[in-house]
């Protein structure tokens, strides 16, 4: 499968504590209309870590549901155990999903052969192709470009989500793979340096809150009109500050909170924005002309 654009990393609403299916339901419809080119439920800003099992299938279901086979969706199925990628991923495949997004298994620090025989067990046991997700500032560990060629000649790779937060690994994927595996950024402020040096698009967190504007910036940067690119770019980078505010995803939650599309809980032991970033964020959405 062929990904590019801007892929949409969804929050998962809560209602309460518990997953607020209408409110996800909503939030896809957004995705939907925005010009988005593919979903992403359940990774990092979806808060699998804190979801049950059962949580975690019931939102990759629900969102595949909603889209209704409109846009690719791409299911966070990764974990440090190699046998609950497996079964998270024959899950997301039996329930329609496109490809999976595996994380750098995290805390146990595997080695890079560690890493490929994990990733090539959910690649062939799994049953859905695979995109690398690689962001040592959460993992403590690279996913090296070689690793990714090896994979790439072994199992479906079809992509690398790069939160390395620099232009040199992606080029370097892109040069050991040839362009064949998709570099997507992991980071929405370094889509428009990364698709300059080939990358396809991004998975997006500014995206939940301006999703056609970032959706633009990706066909702009695709299509080589790198002057509309760069104004996208230099508009919605004080939004991207925005969220990162704090950790991931608490700015994004309380900005749709403000817009009126969710409730900004998360779960322990996330906690909600201080009193001084939720007035930082606010006025950047009021700037924005997201709020009033």
């Amino acid at each position: 499968m062929q990904l590019k654009g801007s892929l949409v990393a969804l929050v998962t609403p809560f209602d309460g504590q518990k997953v607020d299916e209408q409110a996800l339901r909503k939030l896809v419809d957004l995705q939907l209309k925005s010009g988005t080119a593919g979903l992403v439920p359940v990774g990092t800003t979806g808060e699998s870590p804190t979801l049950s099992h059962e949580e975690h299938e019931k939102v990759i279901e629900i969102v595949i549901d909603q889209a209704g086979g409109k846009l690719p969706i791409v299911a966070g199925t990764g974990s440090n155990s190699t046998s609950e990628a497996i079964s998270l991923t024959k899950h997301a495949r039996q329930a329609g999903a496109d490809a999976c997004l595996q994380v750098a298994p995290y805390y146990n620090k595997p080695n890079q052969l560690g890493l490929f025989k994990h990733f090539k067990a959910v690649g062939d046991k799994g049953g859905l192709p695979i995109v690398l997700y690689n962001h040592k500032g959460r993992t403590n560990i690279t996913i090296e470009p070689e690793t990714i060629k090896a994979l790439s000649e072994t199992v479906a790779i079809a992509g690398v989500k790069d939160a390395s937060g620099g232009t040199d690994y992606s080029a370097r994927v892109l040069e050991l793979t040839g362009g064949k595996v998709a570099v997507l950024s992991g980071n929405d402020a370094w889509t428009l340096p990364l698709m300059s040096i080939g990358a396809a698009g991004v998975i997006s967190v500014v995206g939940n809150i301006a999703p056609k504007d970032m959706a633009a910036l990706c066909d702009a940067a695709a299509a080589g009109d790198f002057k509309k690119a760069r104004a996208l770019h230099y508009k919605m980078l004080p939004l991207m500050r925005a969220m990162e505010l704090e950790v991931n995803p608490v700015p994004v939650k309380a900005a749709l909170a403000l817009m009126g599309l969710c409730q900004a809980a998360v779960r322990s032991p996330l906690a909600q924005l201080s009193a001084a970033n939720a007035k930082a964020l606010k006025a950047a959405l009021k700037d924005y002309k997201l709020v009033k």
